[in-house]
C-alpha cells in the first residue's frame, strides 16, 4: 500500500494512503475532539466538531472523513477551527436539556466531556427543545428524543450492524430528528432489544429500562429471600466501571460486592450454562439421529430470538427449544433450590446481572413461568450493578475474593466461555464429542469457532459422523446465515447466533464505551477464566450430575422439558 506524508500542527507523519486525518493525528498523539464518530461505524460527518484547517482549502474539513494527501498541511487548533467547533457545540447544546445531575449518563456523557474540552461555559443561542416525548414502552430500552444530538450512531448501528432498522432519520433541515417507523413506541416496532443503540449513543437519548429501584425494594423487604445470578461476561467487564482496564477478570471480587449489597445467596449463571449444554447437546444429537430439523439454531441470545421471530418466523422450527441459561436458572431457583432449602417460591426473588438489555424483555415473556411464577423477577445490566455498588460506596477493585454459593454457583470452563462468540458452540462440542465417542477429548480448545469475525465455520469428527457448525455474531451476519438456510444452501448441523458483536462481551448492557479492541480484551479474559478452572466440560460438573440424579432424571426428560424448554412464536 502506498504511503502518504503530511504535517499536522507542524509535525510530520507518514501513514497509508486512504487514512483519515483523524486517524493520522492519533498516530502522533494529537487528539481531535469528535462526537458523531465511532470506530465501529462509517463516518457521517454530522456533528462538525472534528473540523480542521487544510492549507489551501477554502472550507474547513471534517477530520473523521477527510482523507490524507501527500504534502498536506493540517492545523487542528487554529483560531478559525476553535471558533467553528465552539459554534457547532453551542448549537448542539441549544437543543439539549442541560439537566446533567439527573441524567443516567452523568459522568460518562460524551457531549458534556466534549463541551468541557472545548471550554464551553455559556451558550449564545436560545434553548429550543426537540420534538418527541419519552418512550418507555419497551421493557428493555428507553428513548428520550429531547436529548438526541443527531449523531446518527444509533441509526447506523441498527441498520448496518444489526440489519434491523428500527430507527431512522425523519424530517429535513433544522427539524430533522431520529424516530421509529410511523413514530410508534419501541415496543411496537421490530426492535430486538439488543441495546447496541444504547452502547453507541454518546448521550442519554437511549438507555436501559432500569430495574435498580425494584431490586433495592426486594433487598429491603425482610420477607423476601433474594438470590442473584451473574452472567459470564459480567466478570470481565464490570471492573471497567471502577477504573480497571478492559478485560480485568474480577469474578471473586464481584461475588464479594454482591454479598455486600445484601443478597441472601450469590449464584452463577454459569451453572445453568452447563445445564444448557447438557440439554442442547442432547437435543442436537436427537435431531441428527432421528431426522429432526437441521441446522439446529441456538436459543441463548434473546436479542437473536427476537430477531428470528420478527424477520425469519418460518425458521423457528430450527431453533433449539432450550431456554437461555438465565431462564433455566430462574425456573430451577423457584423449584429445585426452593424445595431443597424449604423456601416458599412466593418469597423467593430472583435477580439476574446480565451484559444484555434484551434479558429484561426475555424475563417478562409469558412463556417464562414454568416454575409457576415469573422465573426471573428483575434484570440488572452490568452498568446498573456498578451504579448500585457506587450508591453504597462499594469499592470493587479493593474487595476481598469470595466464592459463589453452592450448588447453583458451581460451574466449569465450558460455561464461562458462553460470554464470547463461539463459546456456546465450543462448550457443546466438548460435551457432544465425549457423549458420542465415549472417549476423552484431549484438546478442549476448539479454536476454529473462536474469534470476532462475523461468520466462522468448523467441522468436528464424532467417530465418523462429521458435525458441521457455523458461528455468527451481530445480527447482520445472522441474516446472511438465515438467508442461506432459506435458500437451501446451509449445509450445517448446528449454528450458534449471538445478537451482539463479539457475543455477550459486547452486549448492550456492558460498560460504555465498547470497541473492537475492548471486545478483544474481554474475550481474552473469558478464555483465561476457562483455562484457570479445573473442570472444563459441562457434563463433568458434579452439581449438574447431582441435579439430574435427584431431580431431573436425564437430559431432555419430561421434567427437564417442563422446566428448561420453551417455544417461540412469529411476530
Amino acid at each position: 500500500m502506498n504511503k502518504v506524508t503530511l504535517t499536522i500542527d507542524g509535525r510530520s507523519v507518514t501513514v497509508p494512503e486512504g487514512t483519515t486525518v483523524l486517524d493520522a493525528a492519533e498516530r502522533i498523539n494529537i487528539t481531535i475532539p469528535r462526537l458523531c464518530h465511532h470506530p465501529d461505524l462509517n463516518p457521517v460527518s454530522a456533528c462538525r466538531i472534528c473540523v480542521v484547517e487544510v492549507k489551501g482549502d477554502r472550507l474547513l474539513r471534517t477530520a473523521c472523513s477527510w482523507k490524507v494527501q501527500e504534502g498536506m498541511e493540517v492545523s487542528t487548533n487554529s483560531k478559525v477551527v476553535r471558533d467553528s467547533r465552539k459554534m457547532a457545540m453551542e448549537l448542539l447544546l441549544s437543543r439539549h436539556p442541560m439537566r446533567c445531575t439527573e441524567c443516567v449518563r452523568n459522568g460518562s456523557c460524551e457531549l458534556r466531556a466534549c463541551a468541557d474540552q472545548l471550554g464551553i461555559r455559556e451558550i449564545s443561542f436560545e434553548y429550543h427543545q426537540r420534538q418527541g416525548g419519552l418512550d418507555t414502552s419497551s421493557p428493555s430500552i428507553v428513548r428520550d428524543p429531547s436529548k438526541c444530538i443527531l449523531c446518527r450512531r444509533c441509526v447506523q448501528t441498527c441498520a448496518m450492524v444489526q440489519s434491523v432498522s428500527a430507527l431512522g432519520m425523519e424530517g429535513r433541515g433544522y427539524e430533522v430528528w431520529v424516530d421509529t417507523p410511523f413514530a410508534q413506541g419501541m415496543a411496537d416496532v421490530p426492535c430486538v432489544a439488543c441495546g447496541q443503540c444504547i452502547d453507541r449513543c454518546p448521550v442519554a437519548a437511549l438507555y436501559e429500562n432500569s430495574h435498580i429501584d425494584r431490586v433495592w425494594r426486594a433487598l429491603d423487604d425482610p420477607n423476601l429471600h433474594v438470590v442473584v445470578q451473574t452472567a459470564p461476561a459480567v466478570r470481565v467487564a464490570v471492573g471497567e466501571e471502577f477504573g480497571l482496564p478492559a478485560g480485568a477478570l474480577v469474578t471473586d471480587k464481584l461475588v464479594a460486592g454482591l454479598r455486600r449489597l445484601g443478597f441472601d445467596k450469590v449464584f452463577d449463571t454459569d451453572f445453568t450454562a452447563d445445564l444448557t449444554i447438557m440439554e442442547e447437546g442432547h437435543e442436537l444429537l436427537s435431531r441428527i439421529k432421528n431426522g429432526g430439523k437441521l441446522p439446529m439454531l441456538t436459543s441463548c441470545s434473546p436479542g437473536w430470538i427476537n430477531f428470528i421471530e420478527h424477520f425469519f418466523p418460518t425458521l423457528l422450527p430450527h431453533v433449539s427449544s432450550c431456554k437461555s441459561p438465565q431462564q433455566m436458572f430462574g425456573a430451577l431457583a423457584k423449584t429445585y433450590y426452593a424445595e431443597k432449602h424449604g423456601i416458599d417460591p412466593k418469597a423467593l426473588y430472583v435477580v439476574s446481572v446480565m451484559p444484555c438489555t434484551a434479558k429484561k424483555w426475555e424475563s417478562g415473556r409469558p412463556e417464562m413461568t414454568s416454575s409457576g411464577f415469573q422465573d426471573v423477577d428483575a434484570v440488572l445490566t452490568t452498568r446498573e450493578l456498578a451504579t448500585m455498588m457506587k450508591q453504597v460506596g462499594i469499592d470493587l477493585p479493593n474487595l476481598p475474593e469470595e466464592e459463589y454459593d453452592a450448588p447453583l454457583g458451581i460451574s466449569t470452563g465450558a460455561a464461562v466461555i458462553f460470554g464470547a462468540t463461539g463459546g456456546v458452540m465450543e462448550a457443546a462440542l466438548r460435551t457432544v464429542y465425549e457423549v458420542v465417542t465415549k472417549k476423552p477429548l484431549e484438546n478442549v480448545d476448539i479454536t476454529a469457532v473462536r474469534g470476532l469475525e462475523g461468520v466462522r465455520e468448523a467441522e468436528v469428527d464424532l467417530d465418523g459422523v462429521k458435525v458441521r457448525a457455523a458461528v455468527a455474531n451481530g445480527l447482520a451476519n445472522a441474516r446472511k446465515l438465515m438467508d442461506k438456510i432459506v435458500a437451501g444452501e446451509a449445509d450445517y448441523h448446528f449454528i450458534e447466533i449471538m445478537a451482539c458483536p463479539g457475543g455477550c462481551i459486547g452486549g448492550g448492557g456492558q460498560p460504555i464505551p465498547t470497541s473492537a479492541e475492548i471486545r478483544k480484551k474481554r474475550a481474552e479474559a473469558i478464555y483465561k477464566a476457562d483455562r484457570g478452572l479445573k473442570i472444563r466440560k459441562s457434563h463433568e460438573n458434579p452439581a449438574i450430575q447431582q441435579l439430574y440424579k435427584e431431580y431431573l432424571g436425564e437430559p431432555n426428560s419430561h421434567r427437564a422439558h417442563e422446566l428448561l424448554h420453551t417455544h417461540y412464536t412469529a411476530k
